[in-house]
């Protein structure tokens, strides 16, 4: 790659060569045939990737957008929904509920734990959830949901099950067709965005909607938007020859791109590469006395949040890691200052993070810890090295 720094935040993350050549590409008009063959090539590839059966929608805005777009389409104002929060972007469908005059009850988990299966259940048993948000992944905490368990709890109340795959989509199995216990229990959306584990330069909001999910945009007389009402993006999605809004054309270059190198890695081998690197991570840090929030049972594969030991300066040790080429993020709400947040997903190699583990425990020695980074690297290659690439 021809970055100059080692970007393991929890996105944007590393852009690979091919990728970069493709943004450069000339800058075409968004009805060029040779631009709508490229944008039908991405449309299409997000559909094989999700496995769904109804619409796909790839335009200009941010994972913000998507989840707005996601929302509006499919409930209401006036109707519940159910929020399920493991962190601070899951609470972030609590104000755009409110947004709307969508009625918003939430489950918020201890961060660093999941919400209790039993707990979803008897929320939804009080009736009348039209749907409940997920976060698959959650960008703040690093805890992942488990989708095997929820899936079946929110269909068999009848509601559709939204998914926010911001910080999961193209590393941890999203899977539109697959059933989950029963034959009715299915994801009806998937939102993301382009700069995670897809691994393209920020710009993109990326929908999926099933046909359940699109019979619920059926019955809603009128959504309170405009950009983000699918039926104004329907038609273009289905040729996009046609026009609403114009599409950030070079970005659909780079974005196409991405998602041929997903396709050809393959989702299997994709799941199991960023599993093995989240937990040869945790395993190496651990050697540092750095522990991660979310323990092993419940960590999620593309990011992880790590509590510092006593003493660290957080601003001071994410600087020296800077200047030596090694961005990693700040931690949110109450743990900031107190933890950092490392990503391990997208194009990040297991070089990249074998050489961000020296760097962090190059950086504690420094500053006054003795840590034994030999030992550290063995852990992480015992993980790490059996899904190398």
């Amino acid at each position: 790659m021809r970055n100059e720094e080692m970007l393991l935040i929890p996105g944007p993350t590393p852009v690979v060569d091919s990728i970069y050549d493709a943004l450069a590409s000339e800058t075409r008009s968004h009805t060029d045939p040779r631009f709508v063959a490229i944008y039908k090539s991405a449309i299409e590839k997000v559909r094989q990737m999700l496995k769904t059966d109804g619409e796909v929608f790839v335009i200009s805005g941010s994972g913000t957008i998507a989840m707005e777009m996601a929302l509006v389409n499919t409930v209401a104002a006036g109707e519940k929904l159910l929020v399920i929060s493991h962190g601070y972007f899951g609470d972030r469908f609590i104000n755009l509920g409110q947004a709307f005059g969508i009625e918003v009850d939430v489950l918020q988990a201890e961060w660093g734990k999941q919400v209790n299966p039993v707990e979803v259940e008897k929320k939804l048993s009080e009736g009348n959830f039209k749907a409940v948000t997920i976060t698959h992944a959650d960008t703040s905490t690093g805890v992942a949901t488990n989708l095997d368990v929820l899936v079946p709890i929110i269909k068999e109340a009848g509601a559709l099950v939204i998914l926010d795959g911001v910080c999961a989509t193209a590393a941890m199995e999203e899977d539109m067709n697959k059933t989950y216990g029963d034959v009715d229990a299915k994801i009806d959306v998937v939102l993301t965005g382009s700069q995670k584990a897809i691994g393209v330069p920020p710009g993109l909001a990326i929908v999926a909607f099933n046909q359940s999910a699109l019979e619920a945009r059926e019955k809603i007389e009128r959504v309170p938007a405009y950009y983000c009402d699918i039926y104004n993006w329907i038609p273009i999605m289905n040729d996009p020859s046609k026009y609403f809004a114009t599409p950030p054309v070079n970005l659909i270059y780079a974005f196409e791109e991405g998602m041929r190198l997903v396709l050809e890695e393959g989702m299997e081998n994709r799941y199991k590469r960023h599993f093995a690197y989240g937990r040869a991570v945790r395993a190496g840090l651990a050697e540092y006395g750095m522990k991660a929030i979310a323990n092993e049972e419940v960590a999620a594969a593309t990011l992880s949040c790590i509590l510092y030991p006593e003493g660290i300066n957080d601003a001071a040790f994410r600087s020296a890691l800077a200047e030596k080429g090694l961005i990693v993020a700040g931690a949110l709400a109450h743990l900031s200052g107190k933890a950092f947040r490392i990503g391990h997903m997208g194009n990040t190699t297991v070089e990249m993070l074998e050489r961000a583990l020296v760097l962090i425990g190059e950086t504690l020695n420094e500053q006054g810890f003795s840590v034994n980074t030999n030992k550290a690297v063995e852990k992480f290659q015992e993980y790490a090295l059996a899904v190398k690439n």
